[in-house]
């Protein structure tokens, strides 16, 4: 008889020799330290700047979405998400620079130029709608 503990056990089995694979983000993520914006404006690719707090119940709302379409699309690949601590960097010169109004912001960028944003936007359609302005 197959018990949950033996069908577990194989899972991480299976897990533990390569057997079983886990798929890849789609979205590349980065904390924000201070360093990382010149290299993405450089690049000419989009990316996303996150303005986020770990107590924030609409980013973390916001963060499941995002965990979503990387699931179910690889369109987003190319999109690199900047996490900007909000308790960190709330008043710094990117978020004043940005006209950042509050936490559970997300602009998308391209090298300098914004294409489009989003301020304690939840709804699936909408974030995939600001992610597919890169995308194009």
């Amino acid at each position: 008889m197959l018990t949950r503990r033996h069908f577990l056990g194989a899972l991480s089995g299976l897990a533990g020799a390569g057997l079983l694979s886990v798929p890849v983000s789609a979205l590349d993520f980065i904390d924000f330290t201070g360093s990382e914006l010149a290299g993405l404006e450089a690049s000419g690719a989009p990316y996303v700047i996150n303005f986020h707090a770990s107590w924030c119940p609409t980013c973390a709302a916001q963060q499941r979405v995002l965990d979503a379409l990387q699931a179910e699309s690889a369109a987003y690949a190319g999109i690199t998400i900047l996490r900007v601590d909000w308790d960190t960097y709330g008043n710094s010169e990117l978020a004043r620079n940005l006209a950042i109004p509050r936490r559970s912001t997300l602009v998308l960028m391209r090298g300098t130029s914004e294409l489009g944003r989003l301020v304690a936007e939840t709804r699936k359609a909408e974030i995939a709608a600001l992610l597919d302005l890169g995308a194009r």
